[in-house]
């Protein structure tokens, strides 16, 4: 079984300041309700420490492995709990240029065997999670780039 989630936010600002706030991981706790903790190298091939924390769920770790970055435009990475095919998550970051600045859709998709039996929870802490980082995303790039 597979499973989507899929969210939109318009940041007015440039992909390229967007863009720099998304890799910055070690930045992550001062603004990131959904991933307050995260480290590693956000280049292709490499393996990142993320803690979850959704609103009202259960906080995990993973370590997942990125498979695209591509400045200003593309941030994704893989992972999976326990063994593959169990449950399977590719996160991604896709941003956008808009007349307002930047559309960021922040998607992941699901499967494996467990998400039939997670759905409820990935379509509410989840997805409320994902929420939750777009705004404070947004606010993080307002804030360090306020309008002239």
């Amino acid at each position: 079984m597979r499973y989507d989630i899929r969210t939109r936010i318009d940041i007015e600002a440039p992909p390229a300041d967007v863009w720099r706030h998304l890799v910055d991981l070690d930045a992550y706790a001062d603004w990131n309700p959904f991933i307050p903790v995260a480290s590693g190298v956000p280049e292709v091939g490499q393996k990142l420490s993320l803690r979850l924390e959704p609103p009202g769920g259960r906080g995990i770790t993973i370590r997942p492995t990125v498979t695209a970055a591509k400045p200003a435009s593309v941030f994704e990475w893989f992972g999976h709990l326990g063994v593959p095919g169990l449950f399977d998550g590719r996160h991604r970051f896709d941003l956008v240029v808009i007349p307002a600045g930047t559309l960021l859709v922040h998607s992941e998709s699901f499967g494996g065997l467990l998400v039939r039996p997670l759905h409820r929870s990935l379509d509410g802490s989840t997805r409320a999670g994902f929420e939750a980082m777009n705004e404070a995303l947004r606010r993080r790039v307002r804030e360090s780039h306020p309008a002239s």
